[in-house]
């Protein structure tokens, strides 16, 4: 597999409680999660969700060690019950979403999504027409402000709005390194974090639609899930963690789901030490109660 997934023994603890289960990988990538609880529950299988076509190539490099027993749909899991249903699946016994971009994504700077690249795109569905330069090149500085502070939580958001618009005065803004530089001279630089962070996650969560897609799955869930089913949800930053929180205790509440995570998982000194991507993630987890 490409890289080690995060926290995968925590995963599977809250994700497996069928050892001969149906479980659903929302977010498959390079296979990480996957491949580990296949390895650890040697009777489950698994349908494996994933837009881009980089995850699809790599379940196609892969597929022999799998044994037949995970079935890869090409598709976003806000689609799930759709896309279950279409090869006569309705119920499953676990869903596990590992929320954001792959590493996989983040390491190739042909996709954008890195501070480094020479290309300004970030989408993880390459069918999908809106990319970061169109946004960063078209967008009123309004627009941008709008993004920036709503996405990315970014506190300039409307000084680095009104820089990008002035600099694209004189050119197209075409590559993630000239947006970081542009963002680094209104905010400075800064030795613990890039000082452009807040503005990319916040350009990648409205190209690729991520809060309303993950709110999607969110509502699909309950329908999907067998009674004693669970979800495990992986996210990486406040936005993402306040919709899975609100969305597990309103379930809790109406004795739709049990809670299995009252407080939040994360990563221990050593899992960041070992996988930095770790360091911001949270998981929560629920069990269907009832049919």
């Amino acid at each position: 597999m490409y890289h080690v997934s995060v926290m995968p023994l925590e995963v599977s603890n809250c994700l497996v409680n069928k050892l001969d289960g149906l479980y659903v990988d929302c977010t498959f990538g390079g296979g990480g999660h996957t491949a580990y609880l296949l390895e650890k529950f040697p009777n489950i299988k698994i349908i494996a969700f994933d837009c881009d076509e980089d995850a699809y190539k790599q379940f196609v490099e892969n597929k022999k060690y799998f044994n037949n027993r995970v079935t890869f749909i090409s598709d976003n899991f806000k689609n799930i019950k759709q896309a279950l249903s279409n090869i006569n699946v309705y119920k499953v016994d676990g869903i596990l979403a590992d929320i954001g971009a792959s590493s996989k994504q983040f390491d190739d700077l042909t996709r954008g999504f890195s501070f480094n690249a020479n290309v300004l795109d970030m989408r993880m569905d390459i069918r999908n027409p809106l990319t970061a330069k169109e946004i960063i090149n078209t967008y009123s500085s309004k627009d941008l402000t709008d993004i920036f502070y709503k996405y990315g939580q970014e506190y300039m958001a409307r000084q680095i709005a009104n820089a990008i618009y002035v600099r694209r005065q004189r050119g197209i803004i075409n590559t993630a390194v000239e947006l970081q530089d542009i963002i680094c001279s209104v905010k400075g630089q800064s030795s613990r974090i890039n000082p452009a962070t807040k503005v990319f996650q916040a350009l990648r969560i409205f190209v690729n639609k991520e809060l309303s897609n993950l709110e999607l799955l969110l509502l699909q869930a309950p329908e999907i899930l067998n009674s004693q089913g669970r979800i495990v949800i992986i996210s990486f930053h406040s936005l993402e963690d306040r919709m899975v929180k609100l969305n597990f205790k309103q379930n809790a509440h109406n004795k739709i789901y049990k809670l299995l995570t009252k407080k939040v998982i994360t990563a221990t000194y050593e899992q960041v030490k070992a996988n930095p991507r770790s360091r911001s993630a949270k998981i929560r987890a629920c069990e269907k109660i009832n049919a």
